[in-house]
């Protein structure tokens, strides 16, 4: 069936609207649970939650880096505060990188606070329509394999 079509929910009888309900409860995305795994928002659970996996491995792999950067500043500043008096050396170049790369995921989870609820709306809409489709070739199935 083709999906350009946009069959709507009024030309499903009874059962069919039954079976599009007990189909969305099973596989419909909640909100709740999204905000739920947006707690861990910088490792990009969330994402991979809403089957956005591109964008939740860009976060998963960013916040991999800033933990990285984060661990080398933190052994390289011990040992320059033991090597220079000032205590400065390349570890500020591990620092920078680690708030600029903590700042950047910080921001990429407020905006996707604010975005969630329409992430969540657009994925089960899209549900919806897959499984309306589905239904309307199903009924289009069967009366063509019926006896007459």
């Amino acid at each position: 069936m083709n999906s350009t079509m946009n069959i709507s929910k009024q030309t499903l009888s009874t059962t069919e609207l039954l079976i599009l309900s007990s189909e969305m409860s099973k596989q419909e995305k909640s909100l709740t649970l999204a905000y739920l795994m947006l707690l861990a928002g910088h490792l990009g659970v969330h994402r991979f939650y809403l089957k956005r996996p591109l964008s939740g491995t860009i976060q998963l792999v960013l916040f991999a880096l800033t933990m990285v950067c984060y661990f080398v500043f933190a052994i390289m500043s011990a040992f320059e505060s033991e090597v220079y008096s000032d205590g400065l050396g390349m570890s500020i170049v591990f620092l920078v990188l680690t708030l600029l790369m903590g700042l950047a995921l910080t921001i990429w989870v407020i905006v996707d606070a604010c975005i969630l609820p329409g992430m969540v709306k657009s994925w089960n809409a899209k549900l919806e329509q897959s499984l309306i489709d589905q239904i309307v070739a199903y009924r289009s199935n069967a009366a063509f394999t019926q006896p007459k």
